[in-house]
């Protein structure tokens, strides 16, 4: 034994296995380039998770969902009166997504559970493998939906009226899923899981840089995310004088540099991002009538991020010459520090592996972010070539991922004997 974990345990983590389940997974949606194109709630949503029950199956899992769609596999242990320990994340995708990102933290539980079965290991908590609904946000803004209701963060109902490209309400989307899925037993939303760990991939490239194995993250930085709307008045191109147009697209120019100058930060820590705009009627002979463009504002210090984000709205329209301006936050998620109990565990399970670790924060905000007020929660990080997430180039060599699933296990087993 070494740290309470059989060495068996550790051995019985097949990297063949996961490895070819991530690559199966990864037809469901696959795009040119080794890309993911797998929305929440579509068909392709559906397929894939029943792949996942097919596989919980074959190994003794049971299925459940929720009012949210998330999918729950359990597996019992010796004790079912006990708080699971939760583990799991996500199985959508961006629209260009990569293969890693979230479904590998899916996969790496199925293999731990399925290793802990193999060597016989005993758990007195149940383990539950999870899969949230909805943590891209690709489809469906925000993400996460499915861990917030959860974790009692929001109302179950709070994003019924969101709508995707094509207007379908989320609402309704998800009351069609449920109703494909009738078959699979439904569960309450909510509980008070034992513990939480979520195995992803890192996303940036500090693991690959330092030439570390496991990355044990410490907390999460903290997000708000920002729609302006600029309304000005749209014109012939080449007939409306230029000092008397309501230019959008002009004042937007204006206020995306103000606001990089209350973004600055000399020491490279705050994340501001403008990434969406749509500017109408988008003709190359018109003058832009109204622009609207999403603001993404990151930061681990919660002061600097609701002093920064505050002052968006008085920067935005004080940058207007000839139009408008509205501002709307459409989601916030404050900085976390998980708890010492996950993130102890998972550096007992990897020095006992002889594997090269280091402490470090999430830049990305993750499922995990939510489960922080209801139990100890952690997550483990595996190396990501060049740093690179949410593209098709998104890699990590199965034997890093499998070194990550060997972790898991042995912190899932340590976490559901206490």
């Amino acid at each position: 034994m070494t740290n309470g974990v059989a060495p068996n345990l550790v051995a019985a983590v097949d990297e063949a296995r996961q490895w070819g389940r991530l690559m199966e997974m990864a037809r469901l949606g696959a795009i040119p380039g080794d890309g993911v194109n797998r929305a929440c709630l579509t068909p392709l949503d559906r397929e894939s998770r029943r792949l996942l029950i097919g596989w919980g199956h074959a190994i003794g899992l049971t299925e459940s969902i929720d009012a949210l769609g998330n999918l729950f596999l359990r597996h019992e242990g010796t004790d079912p009166s006990l708080a699971p320990v939760l583990t799991g994340s996500h199985m959508d995708s961006q629209p260009s997504g990569g293969r890693f990102d979230g479904i590998w933290g899916v996969i790496a539980a199925l293999e731990a559970i399925q290793a802990l079965r193999e060597a016989g290991t005993p758990t007195k908590r149940p383990i539950e493998l999870v899969a949230w609904t909805n943590e891209e946000g690709g489809r469906f803004a925000p993400g996460c939906m499915g861990s917030m209701a959860y974790a009692g963060h929001s109302a179950p109902d709070t994003w019924d009226a969101a709508t995707d490209k094509d207007d379908i309400r989320f609402g309704d989307a998800l009351a069609e899923h449920l109703a494909l899925e009738a078959d699979i037993p439904r569960r309450p939303l909510g509980g008070k899981p034992f513990a939480y760990v979520e195995a992803h991939i890192e996303q940036g490239p500090k693991l690959e840089a330092e030439d570390r194995d496991i990355g044990i993250v410490t907390g999460i930085q903290g997000s708000r995310w920002f729609t302006v709307d600029i309304t000005g008045k749209s014109d012939h191109a080449g007939t409306a004088p230029v000092g008397m147009r309501q230019d959008a697209v002009q004042d937007m120019v204006r206020a995306i540099t103000a606001l990089n100058t209350l973004m600055y930060d000399p020491t490279d820590v705050l994340r501001f991002t403008v990434a969406r705009i749509e500017v109408s009627p988008n003709s190359s002979n018109s003058v832009a009538g109204n622009v609207r463009f999403t603001i993404d504002l990151r930061h681990p210090d919660n002061a600097v991020l609701l002093a920064r984000g505050n002052a968006i709205l008085g920067v935005v329209q004080a940058a207007m010459r000839f139009c408008t301006a509205s501002v709307i936050e459409r989601f916030t998620a404050a900085p976390v520090v998980f708890q010492p109990e996950v993130p102890d565990a998972i550096e007992r399970a990897a020095l006992a592996q002889g594997l090269n670790a280091v402490r470090m924060p999430s830049g990305a905000f993750h499922d995990a972010q939510f489960m922080v007020p209801l139990c100890p929660t952690g997550m483990i990080f595996v190396p990501s070539a060049r740093g690179v997430s949410h593209h098709p180039s998104e890699y990590t060599a199965p034997e890093q991922l499998a070194a990550g699933a060997r972790v898991l296990a042995a912190v899932l087993a340590d976490l559901a004997n206490q």
